[in-house]
């Protein structure tokens, strides 16, 4: 026989294009339009729907950036259309583009009920099937008229779209057709078999008979099928089709879970405004799916965006709780949001799962194992414990697969956290989260799966994410042809949980990956915005102290504990954390809310503490000063949570001038030397008798590099930026000023100005940096090269600390040149350390040198300031201030105290009192206390979380106020007792805890 396979393929394909997908509305009729454009912001559905409208016809421009349009449409079906399915097919002005990146719409029905979303790849509504005619029909249609700012022809370029205060006027789409038309359900469907087949035939080998089968009675096919009359002949061409579409597949082959999915984000190229709607429209369109597809599951992740549609939807809302009931719409993840999971606190990653949960749990009644991360940036080490404290016992991700050095090892594997803690991992083979069920996918998730021989379940993620939109009723058709088809992998609906309890039942024993899950991608995300990272680091510090005090003073004083207050902001900052929010990866308008918000919270906070406070400390006028402390270490006399008037000022040493230049500082137990170029050449420790600057180098260097990547501008730092750069030594002012040197630099359009100070009675040299910033697409580092031989260094995570290599060996070593830390970072070689700790920063990086005298120089760096133009063509411009701190000699238990210090500075109360004991004391400064509050039940019981910071084992007796003492047990993160766990010892002097390297433990003491 001849080879006419590629004569065959290409009639397929024009076939299809020109002729079968026409037939399947093969006649219409126009709808009426007429438009009403809102002045400002989005209006209600009632106003939207009673809005003046005027007539507009297809062609005719529409929609300034984000604006928001009300379409009126209206038609009678004909009379002559009377028993066939008739639907409306609404087009906004779509562009091929992904769905969610450009305008898209909610159709609601006269009365306000909506109806379903509009996106490219969806523009249809159904009349009836079969129809009467003579139906009169109209909808209304919410458009949004986003602008599509992530462009396929210039994906980065910079773009003032991204804040409607610069985004102009100018219509951005061109109103398309809205029409009435029949469709030929036969004709869909034989489209449907053509695609799936002609998707088939290029992922089988050519040397197999299977192709060849597929290629004949796709050829038989197109010979039945009159092309002056498609309709006619559809079926019998479906009916030449049948055969090589019922052959069963191979009872060995891949196994895929399809679960529906939108993966919404909820801000990046849009504003959270937008994503409230968005969130609605994919909704409406999944309920309806659900409806119309028995075999369809739906899973839907983020919390908070269930509690976005229950109050501006909800409409919307009861038909996903009705789904959710049916088992069909299924929450997943647990968390608030698919929030960052690097640089979220302990405290802040903890809550995402307990107010996750808890939505999911009142509104439902459903808990979930699974977490649900498939687009988060790399995943912190501490994680695995989260999990497992949150009561899950999964985790689902597909953001590894972006990595461009190194291919993961794993598809499914047990993944291993800080302190032992193994959970059971996926990432799913089909390498998006957005599969379209198409031949090409599921087959390069069968090729790509790593446990091939040992398992044989993977799970795709299907429909259309990022901006929403979620499954279309192709992929449901497609599903349906690849359930059991010859040469595919099989496809089954089915929830997470399924895949998850099958996977884990067929394969329980998977290798391990111990540690981080580090993205060899989009490591810039921890520094770009960093007003956006400052702020999540304040309002995590300020809801600590928040908690801590309001508890103290309810216990104490009968104070009222705000509960709704602090459910309300730690939301708010959970929200925040989404991962391109925090990560700073969002456009203009995302990151200007965030900080309007930040301080708004600032202030809301600070006065939660400060009302507490005074309740505490007693009538202002008194004549005492209390010194509050609200990190988990004593400081200076006051106990860790708690106040006392007996704790002298921490004061800083005075400058003195040398002779060649520059200050020196000096307080006994260290010595600083400050060089005429405002440079840190010195600093001793006397204590050690040791130097900590590597010989002829200096710390406290700014160093600025280009900073391009080759794409993902506000994500991205390439490797070879460091190829680059130059030392800002210059300096227009160095001088005292009180106990500080003060230290000037100007350097392109920017200027920086220094406090460097160390005070009395410690071991460290705190510089505050202030930072004009207005460079564009540089990078600025601050730079501490230590005379220390490091072979890894330790930097803090969730409940603990990571430790890496600071050689690059390998190549995953090489890759992970920029990465994570909170408060500190700490190197070490035998007997002594040293620290780098902030207040603010989450970038580093950590290299090694060997000098000419063969000593070793270990440099810590951390990341400062940025300015790529995209998405957000101003990032980072303005006035940004840091604080950091050099603390020489320091154990990792230094580091971890320094850390807290930078962090949870004092306060200074007026009062009466003369002390306020803390209501939590801890014997072992290895067990710190990360939060203090009262129950989230209002039951008045006192909520203690405690973890093991130095990495070792550790006993600890705490110690709880008689304000506060009562029956005490282990809880989860909900706060609920562990049932059938054995329970904190006590003795006299409280409860006793054994604790296991960064083991984390959350007490409840139940009040009586």
């Amino acid at each position: 026989m001849h080879d006419d396979r590629t004569l065959v393929e290409a009639r397929l394909e024009r076939v299809l294009r020109e002729r079968v997908r026409p037939a399947i509305h093969p006649v219409s009729v126009p709808l009426a339009v007429e438009i009403w454009t809102a002045p400002g912001e989005p209006v209600p559905v009632t106003e939207g729907l009673a809005a003046p409208t005027r007539p507009i016809d297809p062609g005719t421009p529409w929609g300034a950036p984000w604006g928001t349009s009300w379409f009126k449409v209206t038609g009678t079906v004909p009379a002559e259309w009377a028993g066939r399915t008739v639907e409306a097919l609404l087009d906004l002005g779509f562009t091929q583009r992904t769905p969610g990146f450009q305008c898209e719409g909610l159709v609601y029905r006269p009365d306000g009920t909506p109806v379903k979303g509009l996106h490219p790849r969806n523009t249809h509504i159904r009349v009836g099937s079969p129809v009467a005619g003579r139906e009169h029909v109209r909808w209304h249609v919410e458009a949004a008229s986003n602008p599509d700012i992530h462009s396929g022809d210039a994906p980065f370029r910079p773009t003032r779209k991204g804040d409607r205060a610069t985004a102009g006027h100018a219509p951005q789409y061109v109103l398309g057709d809205m029409r009435l038309a029949v469709l030929d359900q036969t004709v869909w469907n034989l489209a449907m078999d053509l695609e799936v087949l002609g998707e088939l035939m290029p992922e089988l080998p050519l040397e197999g008979a299977r192709r060849w089968e597929v290629l004949r009675a796709v050829d038989r096919a197109l010979d039945t099928l009159d092309l002056q009359d498609i309709g006619g002949t559809a079926q019998a061409a479906r009916d030449q089709l049948a055969e090589v579409l019922t052959e069963p597949a191979d009872p060995v082959t891949h196994r895929i879970s399809a679960v529906g999915h939108a993966h919404i984000d909820s801000a990046w190229l849009w504003p959270l405004r937008e994503t409230v709607r968005k969130v609605a429209r994919t909704a409406s369109n999944m309920t309806t799916l659900l409806e119309d597809e028995p075999d369809f599951v739906f899973a839907m992740s983020q919390a908070q965006q269930f509690a976005w549609i229950k109050e501006h939807r909800p409409e919307v809302y009861a038909r996903v709780t009705k789904a959710v009931t049916d088992g069909r719409f299924v929450p997943v993840g647990g968390m608030w949001v698919e929030s960052d999971t690097n640089m979220p606190g302990s405290e802040a990653m903890a809550r995402q799962f307990v107010h996750g949960k808890r939505f999911f749990l009142d509104e439902f009644g459903l808990e979930d194992d699974e977490v649900w991360l498939p687009d988060t940036f790399g995943f912190a080490a501490g994680l695995p414990q989260i999990i497992k404290a949150a009561g899950a016992d999964r985790l689902l991700t597909q953001k590894i697969s972006w990595s461009r050095t190194n291919s993961f090892p794993h598809h499914t594997f047990w993944w291993e956290g800080i302190d032992g803690t193994r959970i059971f991992t996926h990432f799913p083979p089909v390498d998006t989260y957005n599969c379209e069920m198409t031949a090409s996918q599921v087959h390069h998730a069968a090729r790509n799966f790593k446990e091939k021989g040992a398992a044989t379940r993977s799970l795709a993620p299907t429909g259309f994410g990022d901006g929403g939109g979620g499954t279309t009723r192709e992929m449901v058709a497609k599903a349906a042809r690849l359930r059991n088809l010859n040469g595919s992998p099989t496809v089954e609906w089915e929830a997470p949980s399924a895949f998850f309890t099958k996977a884990q039942a067929e394969y329980p024993n998977p290798p391990v990956w111990v540690g981080e899950l580090y993205l060899e991608l989009h490591r810039a995300t921890l520094t770009t915005q960093a007003q956006t990272k400052r702020g999540n680091r304040l309002s995590e510090s300020l809801l600590t102290e928040a908690e801590l005090w309001a508890a103290t003073a309810a216990l104490r004083t009968g104070h009222p504990y705000p509960y709704e207050d602090l459910d309300r902001i730690w939301k708010t900052v959970l929200l925040h954390q989404f991962h391109d929010i925090l990560p700073g990866s969002s456009i203009a308008w995302v990151h200007r809310e965030a900080r309007e918000t930040y301080a708004r919270l600032a202030g809301e906070l600070n006065h939660i503490v400060e009302v507490a406070q005074r309740a505490l400390a007693g009538d202002a006028t008194g004549g005492t000063e209390l010194v509050f402390n609200p990190a988990p270490h004593a400081r200076a006399g006051v106990p860790a949570g708690g106040a006392s008037a007996l704790a002298p000022t921490e004061r800083e040493v005075e400058p003195r001038p040398r002779d060649e230049g520059g200050y020196v500082l000096d307080n006994g137990q260290v010595r600083v030397v400050i060089d005429a170029r405002g440079l840190v050449v010195s600093v001793y420790d006397i204590v050690a008798g040791r130097e900590s600057i590597a010989p002829g180098q200096a710390a406290n260097l700014l160093q600025l590099h280009p900073d391009l990547p080759n794409e993902w501008d506000a994500w991205d730092v390439d490797a070879f930026y460091r190829n680059t750069g130059s030392d800002l030594i210059d300096v227009t002012l160095l001088a005292a000023e009180g106990a500080a040197v003060r230290v000037e630099r100007a350097f392109g359009s920017s200027r920086v100005t220094q406090l460097l100070s160390v005070p009395a009675g410690t071991k460290r040299l705190d510089i505050h940096t202030e930072v004009d910033w207005h460079e564009t697409e540089r990078l600025l580092k601050l730079a501490f090269p230590l005379d220390v031989k490091a072979d890894r260094y330790a930097s803090e995570t969730q409940f603990g600390h990571v430790y890496r290599p600071t050689h690059q060996n390998t190549s995953w070593e090489w890759a992970r040149f920029e990465a994570c830390n909170h408060r500190f970072v700490h190197v070490e070689e035998f007997g002594w350390g040293a620290a780098v700790v902030n207040d603010s920063t989450y970038g580093h990086d950590v290299t090694r040198s060997v000098r000419d005298d063969s000593g070793t120089t270990t440099t810590v760096r951390a990341s400062l300031l940025r300015a790529p133009r995209y998405p957000d063509p101003e990032t980072d411009q303005g006035v940004h201030c840091f604080r950091h701190a050099l603390v020489p000699g320091a154990a990792i238990g230094d580091a971890v105290r320094e850390g807290y210090r930078a962090n949870l500075p004092e306060r200074r109360v007026a009062g009466t009192a003369t002390e306020v004991p803390p209501l939590v004391g801890v014997d072992n400064d290895a067990v710190v206390v990360s939060a203090t509050k009262l129950a989230d039940d209002r039951s008045g019981d006192l909520v203690i979380r405690l973890y093991e910071a130095h990495g070792g084992r550790a006993r600890a007796t705490v110690r709880v106020d008689a304000a506060a003492r009562g029956r005490t047990v282990f809880a989860d993160l909900l706060e609920r007792p562990l049932t059938g766990a054995e329970q904190p010892g006590q003795d006299e002097d409280g409860i006793v805890l054994a604790l296991r390297p960064f083991e984390m433990v959350t007490l409840r003491v139940e009040r009586v």
